[in-house]
Order: structure tokens, then sequence, then C-alpha cells
């Protein structure tokens, strides 16, 4: 669908999976517990017992490490296990790049909606410098609701102060791009930065 792009204001985009790699995904934490001596199983089920909390922000990253891996002592301390845990954020250039371009060109907005929690957010923004792209940051730790949840889509629509048709959204996780779709935003999956292009040149704004 080929959409007047002067019709659009906004584009709302995830940071795990389209501009940097994920922040504490599942591949991650296993590598963690490869480094670290740790049974995976148990630091993934207790993971997913309190992930959630961290990242709506009713946890510090301390607090969470504490829950899944230092309730007993170790011979590493949450410093190096911290210090791991930010350091396997890789950045996706070329998409940066794009979307850089893409702002430029057609004097629109950009704006992450994410799940994370705020010592990860805090660190990706300051190490890949993404406050030069991203104007505003609607994560789960600061606003205290999570993807899927519709109400993050909300809160971004009316940050941003536009209407859900004048906004795109780029994900890489199908549910929540349907989530944001059944409130009027046009989603793009993310597999690919020629894909994504592709999309993007449908619905008029091409590159």
């Amino acid at each position: 669908m080929t959409v007047n792009p002067n019709e659009f204001k906004v584009i709302f985009l995830d940071i795990g999976g389209v501009l940097l790699s994920n922040g504490w995904d599942h591949a991650t934490r296993f590598k963690a517990a490869e480094k670290f001596g740790l049974d995976y199983s148990e630091l993934n089920e207790r993971h997913h017992l309190t992930f959630d909390t961290y990242e709506e922000g009713k946890l510090s990253l301390k607090e969470y490490l504490q829950r899944i891996v230092f309730y007993q002592p170790r011979s590493f301390s949450l410093g190096e296990f911290q210090d791991f845990m930010f350091s396997q954020s890789i950045a996706y250039p070329d998409m940066i790049d794009m979307l850089s371009q893409l702002k430029s060109a057609y004097k629109l907005k950009i704006a992450a909606i994410s799940n994370e929690g705020r010592e990860l957010t805090d660190y990706r923004i300051r190490s890949f410098n993404l406050d030069r792209l991203i104007d505003f940051f609607i994560s789960s730790c600061f606003v205290h609701f999570r993807k899927p949840d519709a109400d993050i889509y909300r809160i971004a629509l009316d940050i941003a102060q536009v209407s859900a048709d004048h906004a795109v959204y780029i994900e890489d996780r199908p549910m929540f791009v349907d989530v944001a779709s059944d409130l009027g935003i046009h989603g793009i999956v993310h597999t690919s930065l020629s894909g994504t292009r592709k999309e993007l040149e449908n619905l008029g704004l091409p590159l």
C-alpha cells in the first residue's frame, strides 16, 4: 500500500533486533552461563520469574541480578557479570544510517518503543549515541508498560502527538507489530535491511 509520505510524522521502532543486537536474550544468557559456570536452566527459570519486573522499571539491575545469579556466593563479582552483559550489545550501522537518511529526507521524528531495563537502556543509548537519531524513548522501564501491552503504543502516540495513521512502526517481532497495527499504526516486520527498505518504499518513503 502506498501512502502519501506527507502523512507520516513519526517512525516508531524497536531497538533490540532493529538498531542493535538484543540486550539480554536467551542466547546471551546462555553465553553468560557458559562463561561464569552457571546452570543455564536454573538461570533461565529465575530470569523468567522476575525479568518482567526489571523491564517495567520496578527493580534495579543489581536487584534483578541478586535474584537470578547472586542469591548465593559466587567466585565473580556483580560488576564483572554486569560488564559482560553490557559488552554483548553490538550496533547495526547500516540500519542506523538508513533511518538517519530517512529522518532527514522526510523531516520525521524517530522514537523508540522498547522492552528493556533502565541500566541496559542507559548504557545502550550512551554507548551507541542513539540520542543522535532517536528523539524520544518510550522504554518499558520509563513508562512501566511492556510490549505487547497496547498501552505502551498509546503512550507513544500521545507523546509524539500524532494519530496512528501518521505513524510507522518497525519491529522484529511479528506479534508486537500486530498489536501496533490493530491500533492503526503502519507496521513493518523487520527481518533484513533490504526487506525493511522495500516496505518503506511501499509506504511511499523511498531513499
